[in-house]
């Protein structure tokens, strides 16, 4: 877990784009979540490099910020 950790700040530092498991990671999502987000819809934004899906890191900010909420009830 340290290393996926490691690996996941240094993409941020070299390359705004994460791979699944890096932006599951960094969400504090399982990786199996944020793939049924995907294809369900209403996850964060996502792009196709190829046959690669990545999630650019201002994309996983944006999605956060509108998933904050004042109350339970809110939710």
């Amino acid at each position: 877990m340290e290393d996926e950790n490691a690996r996941a700040e240094l993409a941020r530092k070299g390359s705004p784009f994460l791979t699944a498991a890096q932006a599951a990671l960094y969400l504090g999502l399982s990786p199996r979540t944020l793939e049924k987000l995907r294809t369900r819809g209403g996850g964060p934004r996502f792009r196709k490099h190829a046959r690669y899906v990545r999630y650019h890191i201002d994309e996983l900010d944006a999605w956060s910020q509108t998933r904050s909420c004042g109350t339970t009830r809110d939710a």
